[in-house]
């Protein structure tokens, strides 16, 4: 299955620690033989239709960068106005020492078309990203990606957002995502064997969106300027304005409920029976290893404790407990996932910045956090046969 997860490897760059997109789940023997072409000719060649219906900024005011991995060469590239994927280049940083890979907008719509490749459009409004190739651990050069969540990127004044998507023989693979930040309001369409749209926000769901986070003492440091953008909670921890131990008591709690109690856990493997046992570990049943008491950092980033390996076994129990913990229903539900949307980030401790967008979406589809395809409440969409792609920025 194709999901963030797939996109986002474990791969960073060391400078500001971004990924490198299409690490995993993406270089496999199907896409052996695409080549890199040119406008109509490029593999792959998926009508893209851009929309600006933001109503705060004109479509000179706007830019769209898509860039990320070939997956025929594993290069990192970028794609033009045209529709041609071309590798990313040290050479290319003329623009004071950055690239300039943007596509401007021709109009309130503007038709492109999308390569296979595995990677992310951006969307800058009001000014441009400054992209920046370097040279990576192997000497290959690689892009260093913008982080919205740190004050020293050179992107950091600047409203941006983006879609990320794996396109190749098998399908076309997207999602919008707030799993590090959220400024602009994106709406996906795939069309192909099914027509699906997702990621569309409410009338005002932007302003719902910041109102609600500013509201709340814990998580109102994540709103960044004037509501240039809202950071994730975890990248708030790491940068000291979220309390490091927040989930801590909902940790105890849970903790001290399934040391005596069976929790048990439902993936496409089986049922795994847990309970925590006398070295503070959750220790599972049938092949599942141990999974130790996570910290705050862990559940908002799915991660250390929770990570989730790609083996079929302790990998989903691990996503299906982080979806848990950051939806607050683990301590109440011993037979997870839970699939009641009702009952999600209804606890007193819980992740209120992924809740309150699933709350302002028209489908109550986000990806607030990286296991929020557990259970398909991802603003994610798949289509094996797909005839044409589009991106709405949505009315602010």
């Amino acid at each position: 299955m194709f999901n963030r997860r797939s996109f986002l490897g474990g791969a960073t760059l060391a400078a500001v620690g971004v990924p490198l997109l299409g690490a995993a789940g993406c270089g496999s023997p199907q896409n052996a033989g695409l080549t890199s072409g040119s406008g109509a000719g490029q593999a792959g060649a998926l009508p893209l239709t851009i929309t600006n219906d933001s109503g705060s900024f004109g479509s000179d005011q706007i830019r769209v960068y898509i860039v990320g991995t070939d997956l025929a060469t594993g290069q990192q590239s970028y794609v033009t106005a045209d529709g041609t994927l071309r590798p990313v280049s040290e050479s290319d940083n003329t623009d004071d020492g950055f690239t300039d890979y943007s596509i401007p907008l021709s109009g309130d719509t503007t038709e492109l078309s999308l390569p296979f490749m595995s990677g992310r459009i951006y969307f800058a409004l009001g000014d441009k990203l400054r992209f920046k190739v370097v040279a990576d651990g192997d000497g290959r050069a690689a892009l260093q990606y913008p982080a919205g969540w740190v004050e020293s990127d050179p992107n950091y004044e600047v409203l941006h957002d983006t879609v990320e998507f794996t396109h190749n023989t098998s399908g076309m693979f997207c999602n919008t995502s707030m799993v590090d930040q959220f400024s602009v309001p994106l709406s996906i369409k795939l069309t192909g064997d099914a027509d699906q749209t997702t990621g569309t926000f409410k009338p005002g769901g932007r302003d719902a969106v910041f109102d609600a986070i500013a509201a709340d003492s814990d998580y109102s440091p994540l709103v960044v300027g004037d509501r240039l953008r809202v950071i994730a909670p975890g990248h708030g921890l790491d940068t000291g304005v979220f309390p490091s131990d927040y989930y801590d008591p909902y940790i105890d709690e849970v903790w001290s409920r399934y040391a005596g109690t069976d929790l048990r856990v439902t993936t496409n493997a089986g049922t795994f029976t847990g309970r925590v046992n006398g070295s503070d570990q959750l220790v599972f049943d049938n092949g599942v290893a141990p999974i130790s008491r996570p910290s705050t950092r862990d559940v908002f980033f799915c991660d250390g404790a929770l990570a989730a390996p790609n083996d079929g076994i302790t990998g989903p129990v691990a996503a299906i407990l982080g979806a848990a913990f950051n939806r607050s229903t683990l301590l109440d539900v011993a037979e997870q996932p839970t699939t009641d949307a009702a009952a999600f980030y209804q606890h007193a401790i819980t992740n209120r910045y992924a809740g309150v967008f699933h709350e302002y979406t028209e489908d109550g589809k986000a990806y607030g956090f990286a296991f929020d395809d557990v259970v398909d409440f991802a603003s994610y969409i798949q289509d094996h046969a797909p005839a044409a792609f589009a991106v709405t920025i949505s009315p602010f």
